[in-house]
C-alpha cells in the first residue's frame, strides 16, 4: 500500500503533502516477526521445508485429491474407534494452506493444517515416492524423511505456539475500534504469555 509510485501512500501524499504515513500495529508486528524469523537459520530452514511440503503435496489435483481422501479415511477411522474429538467447527474438510509472504500470520494457518493432516501428508508423500520414479519422487522422499525428524516436529509445535500468541494479538490489532491503550495492554499480555512458555 505504500508503494513508491502507485501505492496508496503516494496517492495520498500527492493530495496532501503534509500527510504522515504510519504502519498499522498489525503490520508492524508482522514485520518484526519476519525480521526475527529470517535471522534464525533453524526457523528459516523450517519454514522453507514447510513451504516445500505444501508445494509438493499441492502440486497437482491428483495429489490434493489423494490428501483429501487420506484425511477422510483417518477421520472415519478415528470416528469408528471413538477417538475423534467432536465439536462445532472441528473435522471440517481441509487442505494444506499456502503461506503468504506478506501476511506472516498466514504461516500459522499453514502450521495448523500440517499438524491436523500430518499422517495424511506422510502417506501422500509416500505415495508420490512409490508411484513416480522421477525428480519429484526424490524431493518427496527428502521431505518424507525430513518432516518425520524430531527437529522438524519440534519446530512445528514451537512455531505453532509462538505464532498462536502473535496471531491472537495480530487479529486484535486489526480491529477497527482499536485504540493505543488497549493495544499496549494486549502487547503486555502477549509478552507475559510468551514468557510462560
Amino acid at each position: 500500500m505504500r508503494g513508491e509510485f502507485n501505492g496508496l501512500k503516494t496517492k495520498i501524499l500527492r493530495e496532501q503533502p503534509c500527510a504522515f504515513y504510519v504502519h498499522c500495529f498489525a503490520h508492524q508486528l508482522q514485520l518484526a516477526l519476519v525480521a526475527v524469523a529470517k535471522k534464525n537459520i533453524d526457523v528459516n530452514s523450517f519454514f522453507t521445508t514447510a513451504n516445500s511440503l505444501v508445494n509438493v503435496v499441492g502440486a497437482s489435483c491428483k495429489r490434493r485429491d489423494a490428501l483429501r481422501a487420506q484425511y477422510q479415511e483417518e477421520l472415519v477411522r478415528a470416528f469408528e474407534e471413538d477417538c475423534l474429538i467432536m465439536g462445532r467447527g472441528l473435522n471440517q474438510e481441509t487442505t494444506l494452506k499456502r503461506a503468504g509472504d506478506t501476511r506472516w500470520n498466514s504461516h500459522y494457518g499453514t502450521l495448523i493444517s500440517i499438524i491436523s493432516m500430518f499422517p495424511s501428508v506422510v502417506n501422500v508423500l509416500q505415495m508420490i515416492v512409490d508411484d513416480n520414479p522421477n525428480d519429484s519422487s526424490g524431493e518427496a522422499y527428502k521431505l518424507w524423511r525430513e518432516i518425520q525428524s524430531f527437529e522438524f516436529v519440534f519446530h512445528l509445535f514451537l512455531m505453532k505456539a509462538i505464532l498462536g500468541i502473535t496471531n491472537t494479538l495480530s487479529l486484535a490489532l486489526q480491529k477497527k475500534d482499536q485504540d493505543i491503550v488497549s493495544a499496549m495492554s494486549l502487547v503486555t499480555t502477549c509478552k507475559e504469555y510468551a514468557f510462560e512458555y
